[in-house]
This record gives C-alpha cells, sequence and structure tokens, in this order.
C-alpha cells in the first residue's frame, strides 16, 4: 500500500518515536495568512520596526504560529484517526522564529490507554519542533483519543504519564530589551505590575467562527485529521459534521485577549489545557482571562511573566460567566480552558 491509512489506536507502542514529514519554511505568507484568520493586534510581532526598538533585527512571527505548524506535522502521525483532541501540558516555547526558518517536528509515545467502550484509546505523545539550526523552538505534550481498527484487539497495558502542572522554567529572551517597550504603540499602558492574581479580565469582543475560514486554517497549518476536513466522513460520526480545529479556537482566544492583554505578546509556555466542548462553524467565540500568578523573572528587570487562564465560550458572554456546572461537568458553552503563561514588560 502507497497510501497512508494512518495510525490507529493499536498501532502506537509506548517509547514508539515517530518522525514527521514534511518540513515547512515559515515565510511572511503564513503571517499574513495567520493575520487574516485571527486578527492578531501584538506590536511585537506586527511590526519590524516595534522589534528593532527592542534590539531585534525583525519580528518574530506569533508563537502560536510554530504551535500550529508543529502540531499540523504530527496529525499524518498521531490524529489521523482521532475522534477527538483532548488536551495539553508542559508545552515550552525555547526560541522565537522568524519568516525563513525551516521547522521540522518528532513525537515520542508517552502513554496510552484504552478507554471503556474499547473501540477507542488515548494517545499520549511529546512533540518537539527544531528549526534548520537544530536548536528546539517549542516542546509540548497533547493527548488524543483514536479510533481502534479492530475493537477487539487487545489493548496495551495503560499507561498514563505524570506531567506538571505548570512549566517550571521559562525562557525569557535575552535578545529582547523590554525596558525600551514603547506602550503608546503597543496599545495599552499596562506592565506586569498593574496586573493581580485573581483578577478576571472580559475580553468583550466575540467572533463568529466561519466555514470558509476553519477549513482554510486546517489546511494552512496541514492539519489533516479527517473530523476536520472532511464532510462526507463527518456525516456519520457522533455530531454529523465537521469540528472545528482546536487550535483555531485558540487563536482566536488569544487574539481576543489583546483587548485587556495588549503587552503579553509573547507566550512562555502553555501550562495546560483542554477543548472542554466542540465548536462549529457559525458558532461565535468570546473569552476573557484570570491572573493565576505573577511571576518573576530571575535577573530580569525590565520583564516578567503572568500565568493566566483563558477561557472561550461559545455563543455566549464572558463577563462572569461560570465554567462549570453544580456536578464539576464543563457547561456545554465552554469550549476552552487554557492555562498558559506570557512575558510582560515591568
Amino acid at each position: 500500500m502507497k497510501t497512508n491509512p494512518g495510525n490507529y489506536f493499536e498501532d502506537f507502542r509506548l517509547g514508539q518515536t515517530l518522525t514527521h514529514a514534511t518540513p515547512r519554511s515559515v515565510t511572511a505568507g503564513d503571517v499574513a495568512l495567520y493575520q487574516a484568520l485571527y486578527g492578531p493586534r501584538f506590536a511585537l510581532q506586527s511590526s519590524d520596526e516595534f522589534a528593532r526598538g527592542l534590539g531585534l533585527d525583525r519580528a518574530p512571527v506569533d508563537d502560536l504560529i510554530a504551535f500550529h505548524i508543529v502540531f499540523g506535522k504530527t496529525v499524518p502521525d498521531v490524529s489521523l484517526n482521532a475522534i477527538a483532541n483532548l488536551g495539553y501540558a508542559d508545552c515550552r516555547f525555547l526560541a522565537r522564529v522568524f519568516p525563513g526558518d525551516t521547522l521540522t517536528a518528532v513525537s515520542e509515545v508517552i502513554g496510552l490507554k484504552e478507554t471503556s467502550s474499547a473501540r477507542t484509546g488515548i494517545v499520549w505523545v511529546r512533540s518537539t519542533g527544531t528549526n534548520q539550526h537544530g536548536h528546539d523552538v517549542l516542546s509540548y505534550v497533547r493527548w488524543v483519543m483514536v479510533a481502534k481498527r479492530d475493537p477487539a484487539a487487545p489493548a496495551p497495558p495503560p499507561h498514563v504519564p505524570d506531567l506538571p502542572a505548570a512549566v517550571d522554567a521559562l525562557f525569557a529572551p535575552e535578545a529582547i530589551d523590554f525596558s525600551r517597550w514603547d506602550f503608546a504603540l503597543s496599545g495599552a499602558p499596562h506592565r506586569w505590575g498593574d496586573y493581580a492574581p485573581g483578577e478576571r479580565i472580559d475580553h468583550v469582543d466575540g467572533v463568529t467562527v466561519e466555514e470558509a475560514e476553519h477549513m482554510m486554517a486546517t489546511r494552512l497549518w496541514q492539519n489533516t485529521a479527517k473530523v476536520h476536513f472532511d464532510q462526507h466522513a463527518a456525516s456519520s460520526g457522533r455530531f454529523g459534521r465537521r469540528l472545528v480545529y482546536g487550535g483555531h479556537v485558540i487563536g482566536i482566544a488569544r487574539a481576543l485577549s489583546f483587548n485587556g492583554l495588549a503587552n503579553a505578546g509573547l507566550i512562555a509556555a502553555i501550562n495546560g489545557g483542554s477543548h472542554a466542548n466542540p465548536t462549529f462553524a457559525g458558532d461565535t467565540i468570546h473569552a476573557w482571562s484570570e491572573v493565576l500568578e505573577r511571576i518573576e523573572s530571575p535577573g530580569r528587570a525590565d520583564v516578567g511573566a503572568l500565568r493566566l487562564r483563558l477561557v472561550a465560550a461559545k455563543n455566549h458572554p464572558c463577563a462572569d460567566f461560570p465554567l462549570k456546572d453544580s456536578e464539576g461537568r464543563y457547561r456545554p458553552e465552554v469550549v476552552l480552558d487554557l492555562d498558559y503563561t506570557v512575558l510582560i514588560p515591568r
């Protein structure tokens, strides 16, 4: 067989290494399409001149572009036969990515567990993106529910990896001098010390997911998971229609967060997260953030970190919005619950 049917749950082995095909060179076109799809307004990634003012040669790409590209590389080997992508943990942004960089990806299977139905299983992988110089730019864990080829196939012994609640070492780029930050041009005056743990920020705006846009996103990131682009296959599934790629929802929610977090344009880590409920074309996404922790950056007086909880809801404003019902289950409107850490000037 010359075609790739994708891996089913019984094809994975604990400790297995998956080298993913097609290296991807990041271009200015990727940046423009990311802007068109999500609408981020963070100054550092929007302007070469702003970046030069902080000591860089030019603007880096948005950190989530690197995340999407590396994620897309992994799909044919990890989640082509996915039922759903379930969550993320221990995601570290290790180096800035610029147009012209070429990214490749490798994953290691670090956990396996058959579900109670015996028709699916959950696969945990650690994926690493590397640039053309051999430097790791991104490393993260995700877990995905994958269909079994044969429900009667024996399952491997369950192994659920022990994952940290938060990334313990944060990357603050030495090349960026945050003391030279231009708050007038960035769009807001708020610094690291202006945010307090427990503070909640309603990002106010809403964005409707269009069918054409989420389809374009799956192609842009070379995400080949059937649940996102194949309506013929999806019509016989649980929902009867295509699911919006979860990373697309992250991109929208992150862009919405500019209104309230305009100076938090650099992501240091994604500590954990889950896609609580599916999103479909036609849903309108709202978002709010809660400040979980204010973190000192060792040896740096110009920059600090904020650990944030970014929550997205569909078709429901987020002001004072409860996440879970009285039984501790996510409310059906909640589509994203993401714990991540950003860098912000002091």
